[in-house]
């Protein structure tokens, strides 16, 4: 495998995504945190019952000091540096790397990491630029399934991530299965 960092159009295409993601995660951050304080909600996004119901989402102005679900809000300020902020960016780059490094992913694949790069970037911004914590405001009814009647609150760069996440395991798990289909076709054929 070589690992010489390459940067052409399929490589570089999707950094488009990666900085629409930065961009809508900072601007509707900065739109909540402007104009409602911390701790405002706007219940009733929807009005109707027809569509989800008028209790499934919820804005309302929330910082995270910490990771997904509040995970180690309760660490030292120089730990939550280094866990949230120097960790991540460290993964990060090397996430760059390897992409533009390897040949081993498909265009969905690139696509996929790219939102996730957008994601962690909005975040990472957050921790560093907002004393208070990461901005989250989108609150929606999760009806008690893993026990949750409304999932913690998130933001764009959150939902960025996790929708690339997925997208990514999808295409990677659905890759080597057609790669092991191939395999065992080839084996019954020889």
């Amino acid at each position: 495998m070589n690992l010489k960092c390459k940067f052409d159009k399929e490589r570089g295409l999707p950094f488009i995504l990666t900085g629409f993601v930065i961009l809508l995660d900072q601007i509707t951050k900065s739109f909540i945190a402007a104009r409602w304080p911390i701790g405002s909600m706007i219940t009733n996004v929807f009005d109707d019952d027809f569509f989800l119901g008028h209790d499934f989402l919820h804005i309302i102005h929330v910082r995270n000091p910490a990771i997904a679900f509040s995970i180690g809000q309760n660490l030292p300020e120089p730990a939550k540096r280094i866990l949230f902020v120097i960790l991540p960016i460290i993964v990060l780059c090397v996430l760059v790397w390897y992409y533009l490094s390897s040949d081993e992913f498909t265009k969905l694949q690139r696509w996929a990491i790219a939102g996730i790069l957008g994601g962690g970037i909005g975040n990472i911004a957050d921790r560093i630029l907002r004393p208070d914590g990461v901005v989250d405001f989108i609150s929606v009814r999760f009806y008690g399934i893993f026990g949750f009647e409304r999932w913690p609150t998130f933001n764009v760069a959150d939902t960025s991530v996790v929708i690339s996440c997925i997208l990514l395991l999808v295409t990677i798990f659905a890759g080597h299965r057609k790669m092991v289909e191939k395999e065992q076709t080839d084996e019954q054929e020889s």
